[in-house]
């Protein structure tokens, strides 16, 4: 491999971490806002309220499951490009953790005043987040454990990415409102923030990937980095 191409794909990684950090700041400023969760991490939310697990921690699990889930989609017809695609996803899994209960350390002194400030945040957070999702699609590196198990169940049952992923957000966030009912007696992480975050973070990332980190633009800014 020669040498442009080696920096090219570390500054791909790098662009594809820089997203998951993102993501992690943006999943937490929601949580921060105290209007809800994202449907991801609904139900993990639930999880660190109501065992010793941090949310980093309860995500952490939550990925695993997701991976083996995947591995059990794809089956024996699976192709050795899925199967480095999935266990990819491992030791981003590690990181993207850690980033989630560092963001949370840095939100503890946050103190929401008033509903305008909780809206506020909420909004940066979806924003955030939204840059975080363009920043991971753009690198073509690798991808979450959650758009995998969207990916390899879609696959797998014949169905479109978009109808499988409504319906995967709508059984996240219905488990997390059955689960902290049952382990907590009241509802958790659920409110009109997971909604709203729900309707408006695709229409943030198709913006953000169409007009802000189109592939020229990020070629421009790669390319600058390596010719310093």
């Amino acid at each position: 491999m020669d040498k442009p191409y080696i920096k090219n794909l570390i500054l791909r990684y790098l662009v594809f971490s820089t997203g998951l950090y993102c993501l992690s700041l943006g999943m937490v400023l929601i949580v921060a806002s105290s209007l809800g969760t994202t449907p991801i991490s609904s139900l993990n939310y639930v999880l660190s309220l109501n065992t010793p697990l941090t949310l980093g921690g309860a995500t952490f699990i939550f990925n695993m499951v997701l991976i083996i889930g995947q591995l059990l989609l794809a089956g024996h017809h699976a192709s050795k490009k899925d199967y480095i695609e999935i266990l990819l996803q491992i030791p981003f899994s590690v990181p993207f953790s850690i980033f989630i209960d560092f963001n949370m350390r840095l939100m503890e002194g946050l103190h929401i005043l008033n509903y305008v400030m909780a809206v506020f945040i909420l909004m940066l957070g979806c924003i955030i987040q939204g840059v975080g999702v363009a920043l991971e699609i753009k690198p073509d590196v690798a991808m979450m454990s959650a758009e995998g198990f969207v990916k390899y169940t879609s696959r797998r049952f014949n169905r479109s990415f978009g109808s499988t992923k409504v319906l995967f957000d709508i059984s996240l966030v219905t488990g997390a409102v059955i689960l902290s009912w049952f382990m907590a007696g009241r509802i958790d992480g659920v409110r009109e923030g997971t909604v709203i975050a729900a309707l408006i973070t695709g229409y943030i990332v198709t913006f953000m990937t169409t007009r802000v980190f189109t592939r020229s633009n990020l070629r421009k800014i790669t390319s600058g980095i390596i010719h310093k």
